[in-house]
């Protein structure tokens, strides 16, 4: 079985994270993925502390193992959605959409392991320094904010700015991607889409086909225009935002476009208006299975890739 270094810091058996997907990844998910060896993740997303409380209190009555919280920077309820992390003391925070530095030192007080999500070297720098434990380095394909550096490029040059773990994201669906990142340097992956058809997802019905469904062209790029760019599955609705962003409506039209999109696919399945965050490796996520059995099938996969990997070459 692959064990790494990330394994050890924080008590799981497998290197592999489930992104902290908005409206997605709630206590039920994360607590199927910490069972199944890897670390399971609650999103914060844009609630406010009851919610995060009750997320985190779901996960511990369904898993005994460690598992993390995804505080989004950008959230109107950052503040308290940090304070509920340090006073519940969860394993593991990780962090998007800009620089947690403020808040390391509440967490590492309460004894928890601050991971990132980066999408430079000049951040990874910057959260080295700042006292992260280890890092996420997240390229352009995945679903979601997504920076402009694909994972090949990202992940070999943050590995080298660090002597952090790295964790790799974006773009990966199976075990050949698992081994390629490990080849780069990461000490573990996180995987985001392939979690989305996990029996123990609750997204919408209708998100869980999209995904299905979807082929390797299936993603489009959107919000460049107000410099966060998004992935997601090409819908009506992506294809209408992607018109608009080029046409001459205000910045604030454009961004009132953008609200309750995401919570519209995934709680309510509207595939004529909803957001359906994806990654690109959504063309080889085919079908469903428990949580455990994805993680077990990855690192089965990647196993028998490194342990092939002198096939081709000499």
């Amino acid at each position: 079985m692959i064990k790494t270094p990330v394994c050890d810091l924080l008590g799981i058996d497998y290197p592999i994270f489930q992104g902290g997907m908005a409206w997605i990844a709630d206590g039920r998910l994360a607590a199927a993925v910490s069972n199944g060896g890897g670390l399971g993740i609650i999103s914060a997303m844009n609630a406010g502390a009851d919610y995060l409380r009750q997320e985190i209190r779901a996960a511990r009555e369904a898993t005994d193992k460690p598992f993390g919280v995804n505080i989004m920077l950008m959230s109107p309820h950052v503040e308290e959605v940090s304070r509920v992390a340090a006073e519940e003391r969860v394993a593991v925070v990780t962090t998007g959409a800009g620089n947690p530095a403020k808040y390391i030192p509440m967490w590492k007080a309460a004894g928890i392991k601050v991971i990132p999500v980066v999408a430079s070297v000049a951040l990874a720098k910057l959260l080295t320094r700042a006292g992260a434990d280890a890092l996420i380095a997240e390229g352009g394909e995945s679903g979601g904010h997504v920076g402009e550096t694909t994972t090949l490029v990202l992940v070999p040059q943050v590995c080298n700015a660090t002597s952090l773990p790295v964790i790799a994201a974006g773009g990966i669906g199976d075990g050949r991607g698992a081994a390629a990142c490990f080849m780069l340097g990461a000490q573990g992956v996180q995987l985001g889409t392939r979690f989305l058809v996990a029996d123990e997802c609750s997204v919408h019905e209708n998100y869980k086909e999209k995904i299905l469904s979807a082929n390797d062209i299936a993603t489009i790029t959107t919000g460049k225009r107000l410099g966060h760019p998004v992935r997601s599955l090409k819908t009506p609705y992506a294809r209408a935002y992607f018109k608009a962003e080029y046409s001459s409506i205000s910045d604030e039209e454009l961004e009132a476009l953008g609200a309750g999109a995401l919570r519209r696919a995934a709680v309510e399945g509207d595939l004529n208006n909803g957001c359906f965050l994806a990654g690109q490796i959504a063309g080889m996520v085919n079908r469903r299975q428990p949580a455990a059995e994805i993680i077990r099938e990855i690192f089965a996969e990647t196993e028998e890739v490194l342990s092939g990997a002198n096939k081709w070459v000499k």
